[in-house]
């Protein structure tokens, strides 16, 4: 009879309100407005978000699925079995559990906690941890906890899929991904299994981002409503529009929200003016070519890497190998 574990959850983050209240401020007051896309995501958007996804604009969920699905053997055949797998893009840890029959891992970590309880149910012998850590702030444990969480014996595959890389400038990329190699420790095995969103179609990339129903707009506006309740502003989502556009010389796609006629928003201590058509820049989606991500990951230290791509070469899920 297989004994099932208990999951295990530290807490390494407490949220800063003032920090992040002054952040969102000095965005805000900026002379090109702007915002964190992490502002999408509060308990509303990250329900938006997972319903995007099963929009029949939004291709790269269920792409990135096929390619699991298709090359998961592929997959297995160079990601070491009973490695610790750390999920960097955890969300409800469906992709990551969706891999657990194909690559083995021995133990699962998480920066999530109420998901794990679920999750254990369903795989009651995996070691389970889940993290409560900012890891856009750096992927460092603290020396006494990081031998508990990552046995020094056991390779490391960092997972991060759903192309939230794109979110990273070019250089805030190369940044972030140096401090994953750096996670992935000493031993022989461990790397990094990433989804990157690849370069297209103008049309498909907009629509992706832009669906007929308005899910992506509510999405968008709704960084207004978390902007009200954290700051103390008092925008009005009816006097917004959702914009979402291809910048083709920055190869990434822009969501903006913009001003339907001259408004000024006030929140205590301040106001600024917005004249019709002014925008607050709300996310950066970067597409990729395959050759110059892979060139991306040498640059942070991976050894050459490897790649499986759908049959329309949209989407790719890479397998680098730290050095």
């Amino acid at each position: 009879m297989t004994v099932s574990k208990q999951p295990t959850f530290h807490q390494l983050f407490t949220t800063d309100h003032d920090a992040v209240r002054a952040e969102l401020l000095t965005g805000l007051t900026a002379p090109t407005a702007h915002t964190s896309p992490k502002f999408l995501y509060d308990a509303l958007g990250s329900r938006l978000f997972e319903a995007i996804t099963e929009l029949p604009e939004y291709y790269p969920t269920r792409t990135e699925a096929t390619i699991f699905e298709r090359h998961g053997a592929a997959m297995a055949g160079v990601v070491p079995a009973g490695a610790t797998l750390v999920d960097l893009g955890a969300g409800n840890c469906n992709k990551a559990a969706s891999l657990f029959g194909t690559l083995h891992p021995s133990r699962y970590v998480a920066f999530l906690r109420n998901a794990l309880a679920c999750l254990q149910r369903q795989f009651p012998a995996m070691d389970m941890v889940g993290l409560g850590l900012d890891f856009s702030a750096g992927l460092a444990l603290p020396a006494n906890l990081a031998s508990q969480v990552l046995p020094a014996d056991s390779p490391r595959v960092l997972f991060y899929p759903g192309s939230s890389i794109g979110n990273f400038t070019p250089g805030d990329a190369l940044a972030f991904l140096r401090s994953v190699r750096t996670a992935c420790g000493p031993v022989a095995g461990s790397g990094l299994l990433i989804g990157v969103d690849l370069v297209k179609d103008t049309a498909e990339l907009e629509a992706a981002y832009d669906d007929a129903l308005g899910v992506t707009a509510a999405f968008n506006l709704n960084l207004l409503l978390h902007t009200n309740r954290t700051v103390g502003t008092d925008f009005n989502v009816r006097e917004w529009l959702h914009v979402a556009l291809f910048n083709a010389a920055e190869s990434r796609i822009e969501m903006h929200l913009q001003a339907r006629h001259t408004l000024t928003v006030h929140w205590p201590g301040g106001q600024r003016t917005f004249t019709g058509g002014e925008r607050i820049h709300t996310e950066n989606s970067y597409k990729w070519t395959l050759p110059r991500f892979q060139a991306l990951l040498s640059d942070a230290g991976f050894a050459a890497s490897q790649a499986w791509t759908d049959e329309g070469q949209r989407f790719a899920v890479c397998w680098a190998r730290a050095l």
